[in-house]
């Protein structure tokens, strides 16, 4: 299955993001914790390469806590501060501006031996569509309607710059994703979070590949929420696909399956945290002897501890 979707204001906007480099002291990539490298733009690796960032792992209430630390920690190690957050409910969002300010501490530092005493921090967030940005800059900003936000990738669509108080002020861009996923099961990971419009998709498709990554590590969350015989666990991803469908009784005229309806609502269930809390790959330190991050989270560590 090949996704690529790379909308003409997205071309716009990494134009753009070059011009504004100059600017900005620093970068707060939003990534979902529950693809933290597949919703990483790769493109910022490049771009702002010379900037400080941090890696702010948002919907952490939606991922697996353990698989959350052990990318934290990867990341850490990197060289990007870190931080997870639930920018719906507002946790974690205050760790921002401080990290922020002491990754940056010693230009300012520099800023004020040159006498630009009081000069604001200037931060870029980013992120790619639907990971939520614009959720993000609204909490560090306390007003609502800071940035515009929304359910449908996009949304943010014109540059913007927000004070944070004396010390700091944001550049909200619009969400961005790269021309050509070289990993394919990159391209699924980030359609399964929502961050391709779904009537683009294949969703039937899309649907199937969903369970074959989660079904290895959270076959028992599947088991509870669909009530599934252990026979119907051990069944092929389309065998499994059409169980759970027979379950919520979605059928058709003739008893047919209602695929489509299945599949949506196996999407939205995972997608608003309904079958419970799942991280979709796993920090290549995870798999001895490969380089390469991103892997499907496929082994089984049991019970997850919950977020602080």
């Amino acid at each position: 299955m090949e996704i690529q979707w790379f909308p003409g204001h997205m071309a716009k906007t990494r134009r753009k993001m070059q011009e504004s480099i100059a600017l900005v002291d620093l970068v707060v990539e939003v990534v979902d914790a529950r693809i933290p490298y597949s919703s990483k733009n790769p493109y910022l690796d490049e771009l702002w390469a010379r900037r400080p960032r941090i890696i702010a792992m948002n919907k952490a209430d939606l991922a697996d806590p353990v698989c959350s630390a052990d990318w934290a920690r990867w990341y850490q190690n990197q060289g990007f501060g870190t931080v997870m957050i639930d920018a719906l409910h507002g946790k974690g969002i205050r760790q921002i501006e401080p990290l922020a300010l002491e990754l940056c501490g010693d230009k300012l530092q520099r800023e004020r031996e040159r006498g630009r005493e009081g000069r604001r921090l200037r931060l870029m967030v980013t992120g790619i569509p639907n990971v939520g940005k614009s959720t993000v800059i609204n909490r560090l900003s306390g007003r609502a309607e800071a940035a515009r936000t929304g359910n449908k990738p996009g949304v943010t669509r014109a540059e913007q710059w927000i004070r944070l108080g004396s010390q700091t002020e944001l550049l909200d861009t619009p969400g961005i994703l790269w021309p050509k996923f070289e990993d394919p099961e990159v391209g699924v990971r980030i359609a399964c979070i929502g961050s391709i419009q779904d009537d683009i998709l294949d969703i039937y498709t899309l649907s199937v590949k969903f369970l074959d990554l989660v079904r290895p590590r959270y076959a028992s969350l599947l088991q509870e929420r669909y009530r599934l015989t252990d026979e119907e666990l051990s069944l092929t991803a389309e065998e499994l696909h059409e169980a759970i469908g027979a379950r919520r009784g979605f059928k058709l005229s003739g008893g047919r399956i209602d695929w489509e309806r299945t599949s949506r609502m196996l999407l939205d269930e995972f997608r608003s945290g309904k079958i419970g809390r799942m991280t979709l790959e796993l920090p290549p330190e995870a798999f001895p002897g490969k380089e390469e991050a991103g892997h499907a989270a496929q082994d089984d560590r049991g019970t997850d501890p919950e977020i602080s």
